[in-house]
């Protein structure tokens, strides 16, 4: 038999006897889907630094075109860019540094060291920035000469050139154009009477030569400089003459490339990046390029993350018949080498829309195939959740709950692989371009690959032609990936270190 207990009431008291309880307010501010990803992101030092220098890049490559619009790089001729090609970088603060001064290192014998000190006698001009030793060797008949080590300026080393065809009147604005400045454009004009073919159209030879066509030197100065015997050409009362008659209204003047680079375009020629082997400004040029690869990049991003994402939603969000349907749509497309593509529509489709448009439509075939399976992959995730089961038994659409309720779930997933679609589509592109068989090599177009496969038959004798291409695309590179995976990482925390 139980035992009745007799609990003093007054032991107890209500804790809220007229009180209504409501849910506590939050303290503190509500945090979004993306805010939170971007807290998340900003967490990765090595992402948000990638991004910074894809943002530095993305301005380079938007601006530098612009500002140079009206400069050499825009204005310059395929002719006159070619006396001015391959010149070594240069900034203009370091000249005489030894570092960045568009001078190189070299060893000369005492023809070569003849020549350029005639050139700078001549011109002012001096090719020789620097001697650094002058040492006795033996050449191939054994007999000892000297050779000179030098640091060889490219830009004072440029000479003289041949301008034909030009009409008094230019030839006035350029005599004006040399009273104003000071600075010396056209030279006494030259007669050699040689059997060489190639000196008498060498505008930079002034002086007798012999048959090899070497400096003809028969006397030196008392500082052991050779003095030449000049060549120049004289008129009847043995005067110089500085433009010789060409046609019926032409004539040809000798001028200093480095002051008619001044007269033509207002400055001293200074390349930071140095000039390519068709004499265009490297720095401008791989901006031109750099803006063609983000554009190109980022535009079929776009358009296959909205084929893909369409196309996934429909069959992840189906299944079914139409999800095997379209399955073996994307296997068959899927299955098509991407080079053979490029190369057929390049060989026929660009004779109809152009190289640039051929090129699109053949990463576009294909390139959708990735987002369509990342997106259907997440359909199959999120189709049968609680919440988009309610909305179903509530009346939605099908069209609601696949762009309302499920698609939003994957968009950051979505999101991380388009950014990583990016250096994919700029490796692509330059590996393309880089083996010929797309060419976007003109004055107004160029790529990364152009620039590259340019600079490769030079790689030894003027390594900076290839070196900036190069050092831009490991950049676009390796940023690109660093920002993509920490995107990855920000939305979607699971997979978090992965490699996928």
């Amino acid at each position: 038999m139980q035992q009745e207990v007799k609990v003093d009431k007054s032991l107890f008291e209500f804790v809220n006897d007229k009180t209504v309880i409501h849910d506590t307010k939050f303290e503190t501010k509500k945090i979004g889907y993306f805010k939170d990803a971007l807290i998340r992101f900003r967490k990765n030092k090595a992402s948000v630094v990638a991004f910074i220098i894809i943002c530095i890049l993305l301005l380079y490559a938007i601006f530098i075109p612009i500002i140079a619009g009206t400069s050499y790089t825009k204005s310059a001729t395929d002719t006159n860019r070619q006396n001015y090609n391959r010149l070594y970088p240069k900034i203009s603060f370091l000249e005489g540094t030894g570092f960045w001064d568009g001078t190189k290192k070299i060893s000369i014998n005492q023809n070569q060291y003849n020549t350029y000190y005639l050139t700078y006698a001549e011109s002012g001009y001096n090719p020789i920035s620097k001697v650094i030793s002058i040492d006795t060797v033996r050449n191939n008949q054994n007999q000892q000469v000297k050779q000179y080590t030098i640091r060889y300026d490219a830009y004072n080393g440029l000479g003289m050139m041949f301008i034909n065809s030009i009409t008094d009147e230019e030839i006035a604005k350029m005599e004006a154009w040399q009273d104003e400045t000071g600075i010396q454009l056209i030279y006494p004009a030259v007669s050699i009477n040689s059997s060489i073919a190639t000196i008498k159209e060498n505008a930079n030879i002034y002086y007798e030569v012999d048959r090899n066509g070497n400096p003809s030197i028969n006397s030196y100065d008392e500082f052991g400089n050779p003095i030449p015997k000049t060549s120049y050409l004289l008129d009847a009362d043995g005067n110089l003459v500085y433009k010789k008659a060409v046609g019926i209204s032409g004539y040809q003047i000798r001028v200093s490339k480095y002051a008619y680079f001044q007269y033509v375009y207002g400055y001293e020629p200074s390349f930071v990046f140095g000039t390519d082997n068709s004499g265009y400004d490297i720095f401008t040029r791989l901006a031109q390029a750099a803006r063609f690869s983000f554009i190109l990049a980022i535009g079929i991003s776009i358009i296959n993350l909205l084929i893909g994402a369409i196309y996934g939603a429909i069959e992840g969000f189906y299944g079914g018949k139409i999800d095997l349907v379209m399955e073996r749509i994307c296997d068959i497309l899927g299955n098509i080498p991407f080079i053979v593509v490029t190369t057929l529509f390049q060989l026929h489709l660009s004779q109809k829309v152009g190289v640039v448009p051929a090129l699109l439509f053949a990463f576009i075939l294909t390139g959708w195939i990735g987002t369509a399976a990342t997106t259907r992959m997440q359909f199959y995730r999120y189709k049968n959740q609680e919440y988009v089961m309610a909305a179903k038994t509530l009346g939605a659409s099908n069209k609601r709950l696949m762009f309302k309720h499920i698609f939003p779930n994957a968009l950051g997933t979505l999101i991380t692989s388009s950014v990583l679609v990016i250096p994919s589509v700029i490796f692509s592109e330059s590996s393309l371009t880089y083996l010929g068989i797309v060419n976007l090599d003109s004055a107004e177009l160029t790529s990364v690959g152009t620039m590259l496969a340019n600079g490769k038959d030079v790689m030894q004798t003027y390594p900076h032609v290839i070196l900036f291409p190069a050092l831009l695309i490991s950049l676009l590179m390796i940023t690109f990936n660093l920002f993509g995976n920490g995107l990855r990482d920000a939305f979607n925390p699971s997979l978090r270190g992965a490699d996928d």
